[in-house]
């Protein structure tokens, strides 16, 4: 298969299929990751789990994959959050091409929440807690999902902007590089603003990031 767009029937009813199966409480999306990452979603079912629809972008995952962080996507039975709290339990696996390029992914998002409420009673109901949460971000337009990864590199930096170094900057730019930031567009022209920095400055600390 070179492109979803290839299977796209047989994959719109395996969406279809697998939300039937688990209910209303069962987020499943094919993502078509051989254009532009503002709008990778190709079909969802349930889309309310996390509100997005056909056309909004994939979440900083498939970014991390795509940028080369993640050399092997696929997670399974991983848990993460959406941003009103909810608690989902996930799988994201990731399909390739003949030459090995990522070209899609299926993602399954269920949400535990009320599960996990009865868990104290109903134990047997829950699994996994342990396994940790993977940060994860649904979000309906990428440029929300800049501004998460944005605030996520600058909390691990533990500095406002105002006070930061060079160094401060050039180790946040690096972060955000990791993360797949770069590859939204005109992510770099958003994070040299929040910076405060040159278009020419941020791309001379990106470079020496990677050394």
């Amino acid at each position: 298969m070179e492109s979803i767009r290839d299977e796209i029937g047989f994959l719109q009813d395996l969406v279809e299929a697998v939300a039937a199966q688990f209910g209303e409480g069962c987020e499943v999306v094919l993502h078509d990751l051989t254009g532009s990452y503002e709008s990778t979603i190709a079909a969802i079912a349930n889309g309310h789990v996390t509100g997005r629809k056909v056309g909004d972008p994939g979440t900083n995952l498939g970014l991390e994959l795509l940028r080369g962080t993640e050399a092997n996507g696929n997670k399974y039975n991983y848990l993460t959050q959406t941003k009103d709290g909810r608690v989902l339990r996930s799988t994201s696996m990731y399909m390739k091409n003949r030459k090995g390029d990522v070209i899609g992914a299926l993602c399954i998002n269920y949400d535990i929440t009320s599960l996990m409420v009865a868990e104290k009673t109903l134990q047997t109901l829950t699994q996994g807690g342990s396994r940790g949460i993977v940060n994860e971000t649904f979000v309906s337009n990428v440029s929300d999902l800049l501004d998460a990864l944005i605030q996520e590199a600058q909390e691990q930096i533990g500095k406002p902007v105002a006070v930061m170094t060079k160094e401060d900057k050039r180790n946040m730019i690096g972060l955000l590089d990791r993360k797949g930031a770069f590859l939204i567009k005109k992510g770099g022209e958003k994070i040299g603003a929040y910076l405060n920095i040159s278009k020419y400055t941020l791309y001379s600390y990106l470079e020496e990031s990677k050394q």
